[in-house]
């Protein structure tokens, strides 16, 4: 399955460069096997791709401008269409094609079943994770004297990166009227 890109290669209008620019940019980025197929210089390209566009799909005078995609003969969509499914991480699906091995489209659903004990399927722990438990046993005891420490340094629970946990610390000394002096006692 070859991607059919129709354009104009000599178009004078800015806008439609661009966006052909963008398709085929994206294409060539993302290593999609695709044909640039001019319709500025060829009288079969222009009138396959405008019989070929689907009636709804045409605008109002009827004659529908390039970039124009199709996924061999079945028409994908135009450049709105395919910013929208850029967009929506759907780009694939748009074009017909199936995800690459490895992309996150085909690893969702193993990462959503989760096992017994709550970890999620796939889910190593990274060696910051690892550190910032230890970090949360070695604070524990102490927070257990001051239950305003306690409060102050318990990690955001979304925080993914090993900076976070020292932001929300920041954050929560600033928010509690605290010197920055009395942060680490």
């Amino acid at each position: 399955m070859v991607i059919k890109v129709f354009v104009a290669t000599s178009s004078g209008s800015i806008a439609i460069r661009k966006k052909q620019q963008e398709v085929v940019g994206f294409l060539e980025a993302n290593k999609i096997d695709f044909k640039e197929l001019d319709i500025a210089g060829d009288e079969d390209n222009r009138k396959w791709m405008r019989d070929n566009v689907p009636g709804e799909k045409k605008p109002q005078n009827g004659i529908p401008l390039p970039p124009q995609i199709f996924n061999e003969e079945q028409y994908c969509g135009d450049f709105d269409s395919f910013f929208s499914a850029k967009e929506e991480n759907i780009i694939y699906s748009f074009l017909g094609l199936a995800p690459p091995p490895g992309s996150k489209v085909t690893k969702a659903p193993e990462e959503a079943s989760s096992l017994s004990n709550g970890d999620v399927v796939g889910e190593a722990e990274s060696p910051t994770e690892g550190t910032e438990k230890t970090e949360e046993s070695g604070e524990n005891e102490a927070q257990q004297d001051d239950p305003e420490a306690a409060e102050k340094n318990r990690p955001d629970e979304t925080a993914e990166e090993e900076g976070a946990e020292e932001e929300a610390e920041v954050d929560g000394a600033e928010e509690g009227g605290e010197e920055e002096g009395e942060e680490d006692s």
